[in-house]
């Protein structure tokens, strides 16, 4: 298990010359070649991605289903399947720019990305503790955050990809984009970058189980959501920035939004605290539903362990 998780974070190519680590490395080949052609090309061929997974991926399809039908409701049944399927499209997609996002210069995409909200950064910046930029698991997390950078110096909290050669090409991509790459659970660093006035990609919309939770409403439905974030509050005095960034659907371009810092935050109250978080993260999604990462079981984590699945035995 150590010797797995060293592994993983190494990040020196020659150490994945073994011929085991071919078969990744040809679909490394793979995206940066992709990577080169078209946006248009790329959208569609993500597009066709995603309906592959949408009709073999039957596991994550019906998560995705369980989720889209808790979240939306008011949705008839058929407008819920649109959705599921539009999603595994959004994703698909989102699977083509990770190429963009790790191995072609962002600048060049300047010129169809439009951002809303800078300001807000600046003005929290001025106060000089920080700022915590509240993120979430958008379809267009590596190459949002790469856009992101062109605008303001960040640094960011990653999990480790399961795959060790992978997660080596993310995070050497990563570390040309952001100041600083801090391990998920590295508190002591991200306090250390908040304490400094830094900007720090943060997200904490997934179930992380049962530890240093409380059961918040996400969509109306109780979510498991860490408490930390007021924690990290409290400590830096820093600023909580929801953020989001998203594809425009009608023309190749992408769309940033900074909002105002989260008010009264932190209250002293953990759940008013994660309500306000995940209401944050809810009105973003709103924005464009179909470009979340609802293959996810956000809701896992019950408020009693007697609580049946939500999305039946064997769901992973």
């Amino acid at each position: 298990m150590k010797e797995n998780k060293r592994r993983s974070r190494d990040t020196r190519y020659s150490s994945y010359l073994h011929p085991r680590w071919w078969p990744t490395w040809l679909g490394i080949a793979v995206m940066w070649l992709a990577a080169w052609l078209p946006l248009r090309l790329q959208w569609w061929l993500g597009r066709r991605i995603g309906d592959l997974a949408y009709r073999f991926a039957a596991h994550r399809r019906h998560i995705t289903e369980v989720n889209i039908r808790l979240c939306f409701p008011e949705l008839s049944e058929q407008e819920q399947q649109a959705l599921v399927k539009k999603s595994f499209q959004a994703n698909g997609i989102g699977v083509m720019e990770l190429g963009l996002a790790w191995f072609r210069n962002p600048t060049s995409f300047i010129p169809v990305t439009r951002v809303h909200g800078l300001e807000y950064v600046d003005t929290a910046l001025a106060k000089g503790r920080g700022i915590l930029l509240l993120g979430g698991h958008y379809s267009t997390l590596d190459l949002g955050g790469s856009l992101v950078t062109e605008y303001i110096e960040a640094d960011v909290m990653q999990r480790d990809h399961n795959n060790p050669l992978m997660n080596a090409v993310m995070t050497r991509a990563r570390a040309r984009r952001y100041g600083m790459v801090l391990d998920s659970k590295n508190l002591r660093g991200l306090l250390k970058q908040l304490k400094n006035n830094r900007v720090v990609w943060y997200a904490t919309d997934q179930d992380y189980g049962r530890k240093g939770i409380v059961f918040a409403p996400f969509f109306g439905v109780p979510a498991g959501t860490i408490t930390a974030t007021s924690r990290i509050a409290e400590r830096s005095g820093c600023a909580v920035v929801p953020f989001s960034h998203f594809r425009r659907e009608h023309e190749p371009g992408y769309d940033i939004y900074f909002h105002p810092p989260l008010a009264n935050f932190p209250s002293g109250d953990e759940m008013a605290d994660a309500t306000q978080v995940n209401r944050a993260i809810e009105n973003e999604i709103r924005k464009h539903p179909d470009q979340y990462l609802w293959m996810h079981r956000r809701f896992k984590t019950r408020p009693s362990k007697d609580d049946p699945d939500l999305y039946g035995k064997g769901a992973g």
